[in-house]
């Protein structure tokens, strides 16, 4: 069996402003290295603030999150910090690259953050993957001269850069047109299949999920189907 990547257990939340509402009951699941697991259910659900908890960003919950087999209750900020850039990549709805610089640099961020390498082994590794999803020849470019698909391209190479455990997604395909999800969906499928990296994302979109490895159905704040 593959090693597990992710685990969550027992995970509840609850938002108190002003009356106390519980928007996740009791979430346990687990993500083994690999696997392509995808969340689904109507909009407020519960989906995105699941995906906040699991990422870290969001410490104010109950129950305990397992990334890598290490407890992440308890850490500090700064530790946290550290776990999500160096093993989680995020892709989200909107690519949030910065036009003012280029690509290349683009994907290069995080790893610059996280100074693992020299900067010229970044460089390489920024090329490397952009070479991966079929866009490095738009690496000098700036991103607003790319179009939608291409940009959520570069989106995932720079989620890829620190070689993170697991990917994260909200969304990614929400603003993309047909052609260009499916594009998205076979890098995913590839990462998992080809580079055995772990995915979990979160979409609307049934079709894209049903083509995953797994899918995780929630309602009202609780896995109703797995």
């Amino acid at each position: 069996m593959e090693q597990i990547i992710l685990e969550a257990r027992n995970i509840s939340k609850s938002f108190h402003d002003p009356i106390t509402v519980q928007v996740l009951k009791e979430i346990s699941f687990s993500i083994r290295k690999s696997e392509f697991v995808s969340v689904i259910g109507k909009s407020g659900c519960g989906k995105s603030t699941l995906l906040y908890i699991l990422s870290t960003m969001d410490t104010d919950y109950e129950g305990e999150l397992l990334i890598n087999e290490i407890q992440m209750r308890g850490k500090k900020e700064a530790e946290l910090a550290v776990v999500r850039n160096k093993h989680i990549g995020f892709v989200f709805q909107f690519h949030y690259l910065l036009n003012e610089f280029t690509v290349l640099s683009n994907v290069m961020l995080p790893g610059l953050k996280l100074a693992q390498y020299s900067e010229k082994e970044i460089e390489h590794r920024a090329y490397e993957k952009l070479k991966m999803l079929g866009i490095e020849s738009e690496a000098l470019k700036n991103p607003n001269q790319l179009s939608g698909g291409q940009k959520q391209r570069v989106a995932i190479a720079r989620a890829l850069i620190n070689d993170p455990l697991i990917i994260m997604g909200d969304e990614p395909t929400g603003n993309l047109d047909k052609k260009n999800t499916e594009i998205v969906f076979d890098i995913f499928k590839e990462l998992a299949e080809v580079y055995h990296q772990s995915l979990l994302i979160v979409t609307h979109d049934n079709e894209f999920a049903a083509r995953t490895h797994r899918i995780i159905e929630m309602e009202d704040g609780k896995i109703i189907k797995m």
